[in-house]
């Protein structure tokens, strides 16, 4: 008779537990998602930004205004990986630019220091960058490994070994933090995921910088306090998992952090599997101050979607 009480108390107990953490979550959650909603930035302990390019050519293709009036209501700091001639739309709203793009046309992560090919071109672009950013007060500049084929576009044209690949990188790379420690910018380079190809910008198969270890040797060896890592939460997610003890091990490389949900690269939310706030706070232990760039792929309502993710990272 005992043991079939305490089964019904426990299973008393459960439901009640189970119905509380439901209120409490739910409560959790941003509960208006319009742009008169006020900020979602409550704390501010986080500097965070909107990357543009996931917000203009997915869902309602916000242009560069909107995308600042929405960044600006949310409390956000920065929207990114903008071109530097449009930086006085971000400057109208009172925003900045929390990394610039190299100036590598087409997909700029497909050209990079990993082929020596393309190093006179990548060097002269990032610094007419840094040129733009050092003027404008604008922290960091991208940089990538780059594909591993001696042509970026024809994969039929040879492979980089993987030694000689990064061997480049460290030398085109130190051809260039020089200027960008007269400038005083921070070029920040880019690990990311080679596992999804169901999507242009879901991963990138054939990028030679998938390792994040490999990455983080990378920024090593060049030894410049103007050379970080740019840690993709997601793509390390997707390689390698772990993410709380990486930040812990590369603490002293991470120069800027983007975002996104796990599988898929879209929200922020229950449906993925990194618990963000977690991570916010691991940032926050190692000393973190700098940009959190929100680069997940919107695949319902762009506001709603970004106010949530920008609440839960503001720890």
């Amino acid at each position: 008779m005992a043991e079939h009480r305490m089964g019904i108390d426990r299973r008393q107990w459960l439901r009640s537990s189970l119905a509380a953490g439901a209120v409490a979550a739910w409560g959790s959650r941003p509960q208006q998602a319009g742009a008169d909603a006020g900020p979602a930035v409550r704390h501010g302990r986080i500097k965070q930004s909107v990357v543009f390019w996931c917000f203009h050519t997915a869902g309602e293709k916000w242009d560069l205004d909107t995308t600042c009036r929405h960044a600006k209501a949310l409390g956000c700091r920065s929207v990114e990986l903008v071109d530097p001639s449009h930086w006085g739309t971000l400057q109208k709203h009172g925003l900045t630019c929390a990394i610039a793009p190299n100036g590598m046309p087409g997909a700029p992560f497909m050209r990079g220091f990993n082929n020596p090919r393309y190093h006179d071109e990548i060097i002269a672009r990032t610094k007419k960058t840094i040129d733009a950013c050092a003027d404008a007060g604008v922290p960091n500049v991208i940089a990538f490994v780059g594909y591993q084929w001696r042509d970026a576009d024809d994969p039929t044209s040879g492979v980089i070994s993987r030694d000689e690949g990064l061997s480049n990188c460290v030398q085109g790379l130190k051809k260039l933090v020089g200027y960008a420690e007269q400038k005083g910018v921070t070029v920040c380079l880019e690990h990311l995921n080679t596992r999804d190809g169901s999507h242009p910008m879901k991963g990138h198969p054939g990028y030679q910088g998938d390792n994040l270890d490999e990455v983080a040797a990378i920024v090593r060896k060049v030894g410049s306090p103007r050379l970080k890592l740019l840690f993709d939460i997601y793509h390390v997610q997707v390689m390698h998992g772990d993410v709380i003890r990486r930040i812990e091990e590369n603490k002293d490389l991470i120069g800027h952090v983007h975002t996104a949900g796990n599988p898929g690269r879209g929200e922020l939310d229950e449906t993925q599997e990194i618990y963000y706030p977690a991570v916010m706070r691991k940032l926050l232990a190692i000393g973190y101050t700098g940009y959190v760039g929100q680069e997940f792929i919107p695949t319902r309502d762009p506001l709603a979607g970004l106010r949530q993710a920008v609440a839960w990272c503001d720890v």
